[in-house]
């Protein structure tokens, strides 16, 4: 089919190269000429493991091609994915749609025959019915449909999710709609992957919802992280416990400094103001937002609390930036806020990123924190030590070299990477997340045994 993606960032990207990769020709549109530019010689702009290669191909073998022309892409487009940002707004966290409308105004210009305008950007209930009053409006005589069809793509691991969806959501008024965006998907029948076809607003409602739970588990977690460091019980036997449950499941119930990114945060207060706006206030969703937000500073208060007391003029160590290891995106980090209440305190921070250095250097100036080389250059000459984000780089770190680069072995494992024997051993003092050190001696006597 031809497929026209408007919006190249990350999500019309990777949808528009795994729909390229499937056999469909797709013209991928963006305003800005330099991402272009850069994307027609097979540069991409973003980190996404497999992102560059699957980009590469598909340009070599003539099925993605990327413009800056938008009209030209949608007037030969059976279908036009809508894949903008739809950022918080400032003042109410409402998400903003100024995009959305906008691409959908420029499409109703450009549209000649049929066409199914897809909304893959996530959007709140009810904004496919004011797209295709737009599009209505911009031009009375043309012949389309309005779909809604949401991204379950997590960073890290968006082309294997876009390939070997869990599910594909699917809303629609009308036939012609599903039986187009059907042919789109038909590429992954011979995976059986379930096809979930529903009208408009429920399919753009369950985006949010799915959201919406996964950060309420992930609070769920962190919370009883903190009830087992006051039991003296091991939050991740409990996790353990609790995943092995098949109605509830082991993903997502990782005790950590709480979630980021592009998508959590501001999904869950969009749900919530929407929620709000229709006089039925979602109360776990809004608990979980002021939960979330506590969390972040909470977690420098241990890295003081390690500190005893006091990070006046102590250099800290910082690993990790980005919000998840596999990503090169910082956006609400909790790296981030941990930074900042450690310098609001006095402290000096070093700080270690394999991927999202330049993103923070954007944000953190080289007054503010010093960009370090390696995980070892972060550490030199240390207070502590402070693991934020577990890239597979910090799981194997060379404890010894560590011991010696710093002024003192002090730990921070907000991600509990390592465990209490392994790392006392090596002489640091340790601190982690609702693990006990009887509890975790234990564990890992049983395990040897």
């Amino acid at each position: 089919m031809r497929i026209a993606v408007v919006g190249s960032g990350y999500v019309g990207l990777v949808s528009g190269a795994c729909l390229a990769d499937f056999g469909h020709t797709v013209v991928c549109v963006d305003n800005d000429n330099e991402k272009i530019e850069a994307l027609l010689q097979a540069r991409v702009p973003i980190f996404e493991p497999g992102l560059d290669e699957l980009v590469a191909t598909n340009i070599r073998e003539g099925r993605l091609h990327f413009t800056t022309d938008l009209a030209g892409a949608v007037s030969n487009a059976e279908v036009v994915f809508i894949a903008v940002g739809t950022p918080s707004r400032h003042g109410d966290g409402h998400a903003d749609l100024t995009y959305v409308y906008a691409a959908a105004r420029e499409i109703a210009g450009a549209i000649k025959d049929f066409t199914v305008i897809v909304d893959k950007s996530t959007v709140p209930v009810g904004t496919g019915d004011e797209v295709e009053r737009v599009i209505r409006k911009a031009n009375p005589v043309a012949r389309f449909s309005v779909a809604s069809n949401p991204e379950f793509l997590r960073e890290g691991a968006a082309i294997a999710d876009f390939k070997h969806p869990d599910r594909i959501v699917v809303g629609v008024e009308d036939d012609m709609a599903k039986e187009v965006l059907t042919n789109v998907y038909r590429p992954l029948n011979l995976n059986r992957v379930p096809i979930m076809f529903t009208r408009r607003r429920t399919a753009e409602l369950v985006k949010y919802a799915s959201n919406a739970f996964l950060a309420m588990k992930i609070t769920f977690i962190n919370e009883l992280a903190d009830l087992c460091e006051s039991l003296d019980a091991d939050i991740q036997d409990v996790a353990l416990g609790l995943g092995l449950d098949n109605r509830i499941g082991p993903k997502f119930l990782h005790a950590g400094p709480g979630y980021g990114g592009s998508c959590f945060p501001k999904d869950t207060i969009a749900l919530a103001r929407t929620a709000q706006d229709a006089a039925t206030p979602l109360r776990l969703v809004e608990s979980t937002i002021a939960i979330n937000d506590q969390r972040r500073r909470s977690m420098a208060r241990r890295v003081i609390a390690a500190c005893d007391g006091v990070v006046r003029d102590k250099t800290i160590g910082v690993l990790g930036l980005t919000f998840k290891p596999n990503t090169d995106d910082i956006r609400e980090s909790p790296a981030l806020s941990i930074i900042q209440a450690l310098k609001d305190r006095g402290a000096k921070v070093r700080a270690y990123d394999p991927k999202g250095r330049e993103a923070a250097a954007e944000l953190l100036s080289s007054d503010d924190v010093y960009f370090a080389s390696d995980p070892y250059d972060a550490a030199a000459d240390a207070d502590a030590l402070v693991i934020v984000t577990e890239w597979d780089v910090f799981r194997a770190l060379d404890l010894r070299r560590l011991r010696e680069v710093m002024k003192s072995p002090v730990l921070v494992d907000l991600r509990n990477v390592y465990g209490y024997t392994q790392i006392e051993q090596a002489g640091f003092s340790y601190h982690c997340i609702g693990r006990p050190r009887q509890a975790s001696s234990v564990a890992t006597s049983q395990a040897a045994e």
